[in-house]
Protein backbone atom coordinates (compact mmCIF):
# COMPACT_ATOMS: atom_id res chain seq x y z
CA UNK A 1 0.00 0.00 0.00
CA UNK A 2 1.28 3.43 -0.94
CA UNK A 3 1.39 6.07 1.81
CA UNK A 4 -0.11 9.42 0.86
CA UNK A 5 2.24 12.38 1.33
CA UNK A 6 1.08 15.59 2.97
CA UNK A 7 0.27 18.50 0.68
CA UNK A 8 2.86 21.10 -0.25
CA UNK A 9 0.72 23.76 1.44
CA UNK A 10 0.68 21.88 4.76
CA UNK A 11 4.46 21.40 4.57
CA UNK A 12 5.00 25.11 3.93
CA UNK A 13 2.72 25.97 6.86
CA UNK A 14 4.71 23.66 9.16
CA UNK A 15 7.96 25.28 8.03
CA UNK A 16 6.49 28.76 8.59
CA UNK A 17 5.48 27.81 12.13
CA UNK A 18 9.04 26.63 12.78
CA UNK A 19 10.40 29.83 11.26
CA UNK A 20 8.05 31.94 13.42
CA UNK A 21 9.80 30.69 16.55
CA UNK A 22 13.06 31.91 14.99
CA UNK A 23 11.66 35.27 13.92
CA UNK A 24 10.30 36.39 17.30
CA UNK A 25 13.08 37.59 19.64
CA UNK A 26 13.34 35.79 23.00
CA UNK A 27 10.29 33.66 22.24
CA UNK A 28 12.30 31.88 19.57
CA UNK A 29 14.55 29.71 21.68
CA UNK A 30 11.91 29.19 24.39
CA UNK A 31 9.35 28.29 21.72
CA UNK A 32 11.78 25.82 20.16
CA UNK A 33 11.88 23.81 23.38
CA UNK A 34 8.19 23.07 22.87
CA UNK A 35 8.07 23.14 19.08
CA UNK A 36 11.03 20.83 18.34
CA UNK A 37 9.53 17.60 19.78
CA UNK A 38 6.05 18.43 18.48
CA UNK A 39 7.43 19.17 15.03
CA UNK A 40 9.38 15.89 15.01
CA UNK A 41 6.23 13.92 15.88
CA UNK A 42 4.23 15.71 13.18
CA UNK A 43 7.05 15.07 10.70
CA UNK A 44 7.00 11.34 11.45
CA UNK A 45 3.20 11.19 11.29
CA UNK A 46 3.23 13.06 7.97
CA UNK A 47 5.85 11.00 6.15
CA UNK A 48 6.05 7.69 8.07
CA UNK A 49 8.51 4.88 7.57
CA UNK A 50 12.25 5.25 7.80
CA UNK A 51 12.15 8.66 6.09
CA UNK A 52 9.71 9.84 8.73
CA UNK A 53 11.92 8.57 11.55
CA UNK A 54 15.18 9.96 10.15
CA UNK A 55 13.49 13.15 9.00
CA UNK A 56 11.79 13.56 12.38
CA UNK A 57 15.13 13.22 14.16
CA UNK A 58 16.74 15.68 11.73
CA UNK A 59 13.79 18.03 12.11
CA UNK A 60 14.06 17.89 15.90
CA UNK A 61 17.78 18.73 15.75
CA UNK A 62 17.16 21.53 13.24
CA UNK A 63 14.43 23.07 15.40
CA UNK A 64 16.28 22.76 18.73
CA UNK A 65 19.61 24.18 17.50
CA UNK A 66 19.79 27.98 17.58
CA UNK A 67 19.85 29.71 14.19
CA UNK A 68 18.78 26.75 12.05
CA UNK A 69 15.00 27.23 12.05
CA UNK A 70 15.12 28.76 8.57
CA UNK A 71 15.72 25.32 6.99
CA UNK A 72 12.42 24.20 5.37
CA UNK A 73 12.69 20.53 6.35
CA UNK A 74 9.02 19.67 5.71
CA UNK A 75 9.11 21.24 2.25
CA UNK A 76 12.40 19.56 1.39
CA UNK A 77 10.95 16.16 2.31
CA UNK A 78 7.83 16.92 0.28
CA UNK A 79 10.02 17.46 -2.81
CA UNK A 80 12.00 14.29 -2.07
CA UNK A 81 8.76 12.30 -1.77
CA UNK A 82 7.34 13.84 -4.94
CA UNK A 83 10.52 13.02 -6.87
CA UNK A 84 10.44 9.45 -5.54
CA UNK A 85 6.78 9.03 -6.44
CA UNK A 86 7.37 10.46 -9.91
CA UNK A 87 10.17 7.93 -10.48
CA UNK A 88 8.01 5.05 -9.24
CA UNK A 89 5.15 6.08 -11.55
CA UNK A 90 7.52 6.43 -14.52
CA UNK A 91 9.02 3.00 -13.87
CA UNK A 92 5.57 1.42 -13.53
CA UNK A 93 4.44 2.89 -16.85
CA UNK A 94 7.59 1.67 -18.60
CA UNK A 95 7.18 -1.87 -17.29
CA UNK A 96 3.61 -2.22 -18.66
Amino acid sequence: MHRRSPSLVSCIIMDLIGYATYAIPFFGEIGDIFWAPLSAIIFYASFGGWKGVLGGIGNFIEEILPGTDFIPSFTIMWFIQRHKNKNINSTARLSK
